[in-house]
């Protein structure tokens, strides 16, 4: 697949089955992570790859107890669901910017790179035949969450790239207007 029609035609895919990226497709996967825009070459990330049923239920287990301690009356009908959120793919790679203190480079921009390499793994999936669908959510923002992925206090948990094949067809949607989004100076 040519830059331009990737560029051009991914989309997110919200319902994925085996088999993940594996191998040099997953290595591919990762070397884009690396390439994004990065002012000062401060490498602001941390990816964690979660992947068969154990660690994706572990995953699952961290999130079930980030649920009661946000709201600790949840339901167990909700309760369970926050268990089954990281099967919906066979793969999750947990995406986190690595915030430092830096005179040139403010932790924005270095959130901003971090969000780049969820984007650019996403594409690289794609490129291969991949699906992908970049997720956040309040699992993303809660405490339990980051002290169980040993993320920094400084630190931001960008999102969940969520990889796998995707069921199913591409969706149908209507892609925007260029003009109603650009203008000239």
């Amino acid at each position: 697949m040519d830059a331009l029609t990737l560029l051009t035609t991914r989309y997110s895919s919200p319902r994925l089955t085996e088999p993940a990226p594996s191998g040099e497709a997953l290595e591919l996967i990762k070397r884009a992570a690396l390439k994004v825009p990065d002012h000062g070459g401060l490498r602001p990330w941390r990816f964690v790859i979660v992947t068969g049923k154990d660690a994706l239920n572990r995953l699952g287990d961290v999130f079930a107890e980030a649920a009661i301690e946000d709201a600790p009356a949840i339901s167990a009908e909700m309760h369970e669901r926050a268990r089954q959120l990281p099967l919906r793919a066979p793969m999750v790679i947990v995406c986190i910017a690595k915030v430092t203190e830096h005179a040139k480079v403010p932790a924005q921009e270095q959130v901003q790179s971090a969000c780049c390499a969820v984007m650019a793994m996403q594409q690289a999936a794609f490129a291969q035949g991949f699906g992908g669908i970049w997720r956040t959510g309040s699992y993303a923002q809660q405490d339990f969450v980051k002290q169980s992925l040993d993320v920094g206090e400084d630190d931001e948990i960008v999102g969940f790239l969520y990889l796998g094949t995707a069921a199913g067809n591409s969706p149908m949607r209507n892609d925007p207007d260029p003009e109603a989004f650009f203008s000239y100076f």
